[in-house]
């Protein structure tokens, strides 16, 4: 993305956003609630309209794209599903719309755990199986880019470090995994390069080892940087 902005009024949500995100590595999306991060990932999926600057995806804005689940993947909110709808339902007309064969639903309900609960309602899942549900559907068409917002929340110990390995499986398979998280001790164990903003502005694009050299640790380094609000 380049010089990206967003305002509300005279609210500046992101202001002049610039950075790249690369290809086989988890990439950590930091920032205090309110910093901008979920405005940030919306523009990127063409959910909010910029005010100024740009966003592509191998150069390509997403609305272009063509069958885009098979090119980017997305969890914005675990409880967007509708809640009379079937777990496996939810999957299948969403790879009905993309051109993707019914037998991915099975295949991405036994990655994530759900296999036995597919036919069960969304309104029944725990915010964990809604989570893993949504995972389900970033990787359903199984694209090369995945943009995923806050992806353990509701999840036990148990899904953190599933998600953890998975994340860092995908990187290693030359995806480009985007992850915003508010959890310093998840990131610092899960990403290998760290964007930073607060107030809509970067403060940081660097990967972790040189982040954590800077600061002695990635919690001390983000709450120096917050704290002043940071410099650009």
């Amino acid at each position: 993305m380049r010089d990206l902005e967003k305002r509300y009024g005279r609210t500046v949500a992101v202001d002049r956003l610039s950075f790249t995100v690369r290809p086989g590595m988890v990439t950590g999306f930091l920032g205090p609630n309110g910093a901008g991060k979920s405005t940030t990932m919306r523009m990127m999926l063409d959910l909010d309209h910029p005010t100024g600057g740009q966003v592509r995806i191998d150069g390509v804005r997403y609305r272009d794209l063509r069958r885009p689940l098979t090119k980017v993947g997305a969890l914005l909110e675990a409880k967007s599903t509708h809640a009379g709808r079937r777990a496996y339902d939810h999957l299948l007309w969403l790879a009905q719309t993309n051109g993707i064969p019914a037998s991915r639903v099975s295949s991405v309900l036994e990655l994530v755990g759900l296999g036995g609960v597919g036919r069960r309602r969304a309104k029944a899942l725990s915010l964990g199986m809604a989570q893993r549900l949504g995972i389900a559907a970033a990787l359903l068409g199984d694209p090369p880019v995945l943009l995923l917002d806050e992806p353990v929340n509701g999840l036990d110990p148990e899904g953190v470090h599933w998600i953890r390995g998975l994340l860092r499986g995908l990187a290693a398979e030359g995806r480009t995994v985007f992850v915003s998280s508010h959890l310093m001790s998840e990131m610092s164990l899960t990403a290998d390069h760290l964007v930073v903003i607060d107030r809509g502005r970067l403060l940081a694009d660097v990967s972790l080892a040189d982040f954590v050299a800077s600061h002695g640790s990635l919690e001390a380094g983000f709450l120096s940087l917050t704290a002043g609000g940071g410099a650009r």
